[in-house]
């Protein structure tokens, strides 16, 4: 992880979704959160913000149909009514896609502005939020530094025999169609913490990185360094997940379109919003209330949990190919961190792999507690660690604003 200096440095960290706006007041020496909370149902007929400061959650009703602006000045209230702002030295935003304009966080200005807006045509749902999310910041906070840090600067260092599809070239020279990636900060955070927790150099460490929550990917990370993932140019690309279906046959969209007279909004809702566990359980998307149903014997339900765990086991053994050698399987995000019997199932079907599970450290290994779940006696380890993607965004945004 980068570092900073000794002296208290708060940073105000704002990710900014389509209807929603999390947000986190950092100290980003420590990664300890001075205040939290979630601004939601933006646009709608009842937002509203929850935040958590000094132990005491509190809820605060906005007025019909606010959004970012009108949350972000909420925000702004907020902060100053618990004389939180003198000690702020930034503000860091979650962009999402960055296209590959962005290598690494950086200072956002008029230029910066620009490349973002590019990239969000490859992420609208995404890369507008973001935008609206800077703006009102830059607006409520003008004399403070604003940073961006992107989900796929991360997977930048991929090859091109790893990020081109197989299409006409000039779709990626013209238009930018490449497999991009995201979580990249999660990724990134998790594979330096395992170094450390294995006590081994993270230029040396090979890792096989699963984030697994409502969004999952996988990332090959080889002599720290992400060389393969998979999300694509878009997060719907790749595993199995809450809604998402994850890798399918491009040739559906046909099908649905020519046979079942989808429109294309319609079958991307099908593929976004419709499917994944949620479609196969036909129960939710939420993978704890998918457990309990199929210990209660609920056969869609097991269904999910198979396929689940069986395409993120493919998934985890075809990055052996640009690895080689492996260190160990690093399991993070909301499932990763918390479904002992997902990752039970996956390290049983990559036994292959020398990886094994202890069973009584997979049971310890929840509720934000990191280790080691493999046996002493695995070639390959595998881990539990919760990820701090917020941590992330707070250094880069300290270590940027020192440098001014």
């Amino acid at each position: 992880m980068p570092t900073t200096s000794p002296k208290s440095q708060h940073v105000l960290v704002l990710n900014c979704g389509s209807s929603s706006l999390k947000f986190a007041i950092i100290d980003a020496n420590t990664g300890h959160e001075i205040i939290s909370g979630l601004a939601e149902r933006l646009g709608a007929a009842t937002p509203s913000i929850k935040y958590k400061f000094n132990g005491a959650k509190t809820v605060i009703n906005l007025a019909a149909e606010q959004a970012h602006a009108e949350a972000i000045d909420t925000l702004v209230s907020l902060i100053k009514d618990h004389n939180l702002d003198e000690q702020l030295i930034a503000v860091g935003h979650r962009v999402v896609h960055g296209g590959e304009h962005f290598t690494q966080s950086v200072l956002i200005d008029e230029k910066v502005i620009a490349g973002i807006t590019q990239a969000a045509t490859l992420a609208p749902l995404h890369g507008h939020a973001n935008l609206l999310g800077i703006a009102s910041a830059q607006a409520s906070f003008e004399g403070l530094p604003q940073i961006a840090v992107f989900d796929t600067a991360f997977h930048q260092t991929m090859n091109e025999v790893a990020y081109l599809y197989a299409l006409p070239y000039k779709l990626y020279t013209e238009f930018g169609v490449r497999r991009y990636g995201f979580h990249g900060t999660s990724h990134f955070y998790v594979a330096g913490q395992t170094a450390k927790l294995l006590n081994q150099p993270i230029e040396k460490s090979n890792f096989i990185s699963a984030h697994l929550g409502n969004g999952c990917s996988v990332c090959a990370i080889k002599n720290g360094k992400s060389v393969d993932t998979s999300m694509g140019l878009t997060p719907l690309e790749g595993l199995m997940m809450g809604t998402r279906s994850g890798d399918i046959d491009p040739g559906l969209f046909n099908f649905l379109t020519t046979q079942l007279d989808y429109t294309a909004q319609q079958v991307d809702n099908l593929l976004n919003q419709k499917s994944g566990l949620l479609g196969i359980s036909e129960l939710s998307n939420d993978c704890r209330t998918i457990e309990d149903a199929a210990v209660a014997g609920n056969k869609k339900a097991m269904l999910a949990l198979d396929m689940f765990c069986y395409r993120l086991s493919k998934q985890i053994a075809a990055y052996m190919v640009p690895l080689q050698r492996l260190d160990a399987i690093i399991f993070t995000g909301g499932i990763g961190e918390n479904a002992d019997i997902i990752r039970e199932k996956v390290i049983s079907q990559l036994a292959f792999l020398g990886v094994d599970c202890d069973q009584q450290a997979n049971l310890n290994a929840r509720f934000g507690q990191e280790g080691v779940i493999s046996s002493s006696q695995a070639r390959s380890k595998a881990v539990v660690m919760p990820t701090n993607e917020e941590w992330v965004i707070a250094l880069d945004a300290a270590n940027i604003a020192k440098e001014l």
